[in-house]
């Protein structure tokens, strides 16, 4: 199936530099939009899969246009295409939603395959910032929320579901643990039915907030 996305940049050459890669490797670029607000109003419209999205656009930054869209569209995810690679940006675009993040020093080739694997459901991360966000909120983590304590998950569970969070598909994940890519699986359902979440960037998410990264190749 062919992914659908849109490009959000408020420089018109390079909105239209990314427009155009994505276009001739096979992606349907739906529209562009030069800044948060019209991010937001036409991507209620074209509904893409992807929404390639800078961050400096002006009076709605590209993070409360993410928080918009990712609120409102379910089936739209954000990747976030940005020249910051500053932790605070980083943070706030995951915490608005944004399902990965991208320097744009990336090359053609990252950039495709990151935006396909957006499309597939995972988290995608420049290299080295996924250990950043897990670090911080490792840091910010405090004693747990009032309520109901938060569920037991096996030891295996949360192993893979800090796979999850770096970004490495189910088959990288059962490589590197050294199990089959079914029993990946059969984790990562478990998980979500015992979270209550709905999908992978959700999941991710989770260990993300929960710093789940004890544990560091």
């Amino acid at each position: 199936m062919t992914v659908s996305v849109m490009v959000v940049d408020d420089h018109p050459i390079w909105r239209d530099g990314v427009a155009r890669d994505l276009g001739e490797h096979g992606f349907e670029v739906r529209a562009t939009a030069p800044d948060g607000d019209a991010a937001v109003r036409i991507a209620r419209t074209v509904r893409p899969d992807v929404v390639l999205m800078d961050l400096n656009l002006g009076n709605t930054s590209g993070v409360q246009a993410t928080r918009s869209i990712t609120g409102e569209l379910p089936g739209t995810r954000v990747l976030v295409l940005s020249a910051s690679g500053e932790h605070s940006d980083v943070l706030e675009a995951v915490k608005a939603g944004a399902s990965g993040y991208l320097v744009k020093s990336a090359s053609v080739p990252e950039l495709v395959d990151a935006v396909r694997r957006t499309a597939a459901g995972d988290t995608v991360f420049t290299a080295g910032l996924a250990g950043l966000v897990l670090g911080e909120y490792r840091r910010m983590a405090d004693a747990p929320a009032e309520g109901e304590p938060p569920p037991r998950l096996t030891e295996r569970e949360t192993e893979v579901l800090r796979q999850v969070a770096k970004g490495l598909t189910a088959r990288q994940i059962a490589d590197r643990l050294v199990i089959s890519h079914r029993t990946v699986e059969n984790h990562v359902q478990s998980t979500l039915r015992k979270l209550h979440l709905h999908n992978r960037v959700e999941l991710a998410r989770y260990a993300i907030e929960h710093g789940l990264d004890a544990e560091e190749d």
